[in-house]
Formats: structure tokens, C-alpha cells, sequence
């Protein structure tokens, strides 16, 4: 498969490399196809084993009562590792573990790596299933020590040497060649084993040095997307960034697409990641408020930040990232229209307004036309930018579910705001007992325009609603 290689397996006390520990360790070296190293070591935990891990295992408290400590079989397995590429099922657990363990006794453990499940996949994409199990069936192989380390090498080893039988040596190969590329453009600074981030939804963040992200970004294959950063360093400045100063990267998983939609928006605002830019916080967003009376002057008032609120939205229209932007729209507005700028607040004055000597005003301002026709013409002329009214009766609920990894997500919203995203009856209850009808602010423009589309974009009540009230 590859010129040199350790298949190895671990056993561990539960699934957390930072909370759980490793109660055996069992590792194959292979060269040019032979054979040339097995070992194997149970190891002392320094915690219980769970019940329901020495069920599955065989292994108990009084069989590692003994065991040397991971800190005094370390040496023997970085010399079965050097030079060597880490094979093993579901890698990144193995690996996460590994380096986890080795950091605790001061070993900065790098290694390249590669996951038998991804080459499964690679090669027998007709498969329904490639953990060890599903290829023990499809493939007739058995054994008496599963879920013991060294059985599970075995079984590996095994089933390498079927798929090398069946596909050929050079099939074999190549996949194993090219899921390392995959790995190869990755930044050689960068700390974050590649096979540790999961390829489902979520949120994905950049780190350099220092404590503030370089960038966050979403997606709903983390591991795909985050590959794909690095891969296009050389077409694009802010790529080349990223290859050249990321550190470390952190993940959020999510249910889907709308929780990674939502928690990007969040943590960029919350964060202020140095290369994000268009869902920064909109600390001078702003709209304008119509007056009810045709006679009121300035017809417009500009409303801004947390007095935005959603409840008065059948009064205001557009969003606008600052009040130049505003003012820039409104005179826009008024000139296509015709419509007075005394009378909407952008000229002061009284009597005939600039715009109306030179044939761009109606003349509301020297009696040449009614309030009245000038307050319905402006409402016709902002009807496209009207703020759209909170369409349900209370909150709502929209249901995420990823079957995969059995996660459910409620995004819980009222009046265009996220209230929380919550995953049992419980969290859902406790949410709507405290929440309060007149709590202030909170409107976000980017979750705003995401409920829209997903409100009001389809027809029909979108997938997953639930309503709340």
C-alpha cells in the first residue's frame, strides 16, 4: 500500500482524548508490504473503566491494575512510528487520543496519517457501510479478539490484503497516495491534525498566534471546506494569509446548514475575526420611520441600533449600514420620484424648496400639491425597501435533524430575532417560560434577510416549523 506504514489500534476508557484515557495499545509495522513489527501493551488508565467499556472490550479494572502508565511505553511506540505513516480506522480518533496523551508527557507527537474508513470509501464506493464491522461482513472476515487493540489490527491488516488481491496492488496505492495528498497542502505550521475535524456541519475557526481568529467560516463539510482554504493559497490574498499564519483550527458542529448559518453570524460579531468582513457587527445600522400624519415634518426620522424594533416594522423601511448611506438612498429616492426634500428632512427651509424651481418637487411644499398626495406617493415610491412584519403569531421553531450523528437542533425565533438554538423538550420549555414579550433590541440584519428567505422565500410552511405560541 505504502512503502512504510504502523496499522494501530487503541482502547480507551471512553470517547473524550481529553477527559478518557488509553487502556491498550496495539501497533503493526509494515515495509514494502512485510511485516516487520507487532506489539501490544495494555495501559494503566489512572481512572475506572466504565462498565458498559469493559463489556464491550473484555477489559477490566484488575487486568491494567498493573500495566505500566502511557508515559512508560511512549519510547516503544515512537520508534514503532518513526519514519512511518499512522493507519488506523477512523484516524483522527486514534491520533486525537495519541496526541493528547503524548502532550500530557511533554512529546509534541507529529505524524502523517491516514484512515482506513476514507480509503474504504475510496475503495468500494458501492458500499453501504465502511466501519469495521460492515467490512468484516461484505469481506467474510472474522475474529475472536474484536474490539480488543491487536484484533482490530489484525483485522485490518487482513483486509488490506483482500482489497489488494482484488483491486491490485497499484489501485491500492494510488488511493492511499491520494487521500495523503489531500493532507500534503496542508501548512506545515498548522497544529490541527486535518483527520480530527469532522466532515459534517458546522462552523469552522482560524487561529494564529494570538487569541483573536484570523477568519470563521461555515459549512456543511467542515473538513472538506477547510481543505479546500488551503488548497487555494496561491489564487487569492486572503487565502495566502490564512496558509501562511493559521495555527490552530477550532469547530462547531451543527445539525445543518441553518445552525451554521446562524452560530457563523454570532461568533463573527461576538469574535471580530480579522479577515471577516460582511457579517460584522452593524453597530450604525439604521432605517426610516414614516410618520402616521401627511402634515408632520420631516416625514422621515431615522431610527437606529437597538430602537429597531421589529414590532414597529409595518413603520420602517430599508436598512442602512450608516446614516450616509441613508441620507445618500433618500436623495436617490426623491429625485426619481419627485418627491419634496423639505418635506422628507433633507433640505431645512420653508416655502418653494430648491428641487421644486428646477422641476423635481410636486410642489407639496408651496401648495402646488396636497400632504395627502405627497404622503401616499412617498409610501408608494419606499413600499420595495418596507421592512416585512414578524409573519406568525409568537415564536416559532424550525427543526434541524442530522440522522448520521443523531442531533437535533430547534432554532428557536420571535420577532426576527434567534432566541437560542436548543436540543431537548427541556431546554425548549425552560426558553419560552423565561422568555420575555418585551425584551429589547436584538434585531440582526443578517438574520433577518436568512429568515426571510427561509420564511417566506417558498411556498408553503418551510421544513421542520414548529410553532411555539
Amino acid at each position: 500500500m505504502l512503502p512504510c506504514y504502523v496499522l494501530l489500534d487503541l482502547e480507551t476508557t471512553g470517547s473524550n482524548p481529553v477527559h478518557d484515557r488509553i487502556t491498550e495499545v496495539a501497533a503493526m509495522r509494515v515495509e514494502h508490504g512485510n511485516v516487520v513489527a507487532k506489539w501490544s501493551r495494555l495501559v494503566q488508565p489512572g481512572q475506572r473503566i466504565p462498565p458498559f467499556i469493559q463489556q464491550l472490550t473484555g477489559i477490566d479494572d484488575a487486568m491494567v491494575a498493573d500495566a505500566p502508565e502511557f508515559g512508560a511505553v511512549l519510547p516503544d511506540l515512537l520508534a514503532l512510528l518513526e519514519g512511518a505513516v499512522l493507519v488506523a480506522h477512523n484516524v483522527r480518533f486514534d491520533h486525537g487520543f495519541l496526541k493528547q496523551a503524548a502532550a500530557r508527557e511533554g512529546v509534541d507527537l507529529r505524524v502523517k496519517t491516514l484512515c482506513t474508513v476514507r480509503l474504504s470509501r475510496k475503495l468500494y464506493p458501492q458500499a453501504r457501510g465502511h466501519g469495521l464491522d460492515a467490512i468484516m461482513r461484505r469481506h467474510g472476515l472474522h475474529t475472536t479478539a474484536r474490539h480488543r487493540a491487536m484484533g482490530d489490527v489484525e483485522l485490518l491488516h487482513a483486509w488490506l490484503g483482500i482489497a489488494t488481491a482484488e483491486l491490485g496492488a497499484p489501485v491500492v496505492r494510488a488511493a492511499a497516495q491520494e487521500l495523503l495528498r489531500g493532507s500534503a497542502s496542508v501548512p506545515p505550521q498548522l497544529e490541527t491534525p486535518i483527520d480530527d475535524i469532522p466532515d459534517g456541519p458546522g462552523v469552522y475557526l482560524f487561529f494564529g498566534e494570538g487569541e483573536i481568529p484570523l477568519y470563521v467560516g461555515k459549512s456543511v463539510r467542515l473538513r472538506s471546506r477547510v481543505l479546500s482554504h488551503f488548497q487555494a493559497d496561491h489564487r487569492d490574498a486572503k487565502e495566502m494569509r490564512i496558509a501562511q499564519e493559521v495555527r490552530r483550527v477550532e469547530w462547531r458542529e451543527t445539525a445543518g446548514e441553518l445552525g451554521a448559518l446562524l452560530l457563523e453570524a454570532r461568533l463573527v460579531k461576538s469574535l471580530q475575526p480579522v479577515l471577516n468582513r460582511q457579517l460584522r457587527s452593524e453597530r450604525q445600522l439604521c432605517a426610516w420611520r414614516l410618520a402616521d400624519s401627511p402634515d408632520a415634518r420631516p416625514l422621515l426620522s431615522l431610527v437606529r441600533g437597538n430602537d429597531l424594533d421589529p414590532r414597529q416594522f409595518q413603520r420602517l423601511y430599508g436598512t442602512y449600514r450608516s446614516r450616509r448611506q441613508a441620507v445618500e438612498s433618500l436623495r436617490t429616492l426623491a429625485q426619481r420620484h419627485q418627491l419634496c426634500p423639505q418635506a422628507l428632512g433633507l433640505e431645512s427651509g420653508k416655502g418653494r424648496c430648491f428641487a421644486q424651481q428646477i422641476g423635481q418637487c410636486k410642489g407639496v411644499c408651496c401648495g402646488l400639491e396636497t400632504a395627502e398626495q405627497h404622503h401616499v406617493r412617498l409610501q408608494l415610491a419606499l413600499a420595495a425597501e418596507r421592512l416585512r412584519a414578524w409573519p406568525y403569531a409568537g415564536p416559532i421553531g424550525l427543526r434541524e435533524h442530522d440522522a448520521q450523528r443523531e442531533r437535533t437542533d430547534i432554532h428557536v425565533f420571535d420577532q426576527w430575532r434567534h432566541l437560542a438554538t436548543v436540543q431537548s423538550q427541556t431546554e425548549l420549555s425552560d426558553l419560552l417560560e423565561g422568555r420575555r414579550d418585551d425584551a429589547p433590541g436584538g434585531f440582526d440584519l443578517d438574520t433577518y434577510r436568512l429568515l426571510l428567505s427561509r420564511l417566506l422565500g417558498a411556498k408553503g410552511p418551510p421544513p421542520g416549523l414548529l410553532r411555539l405560541a
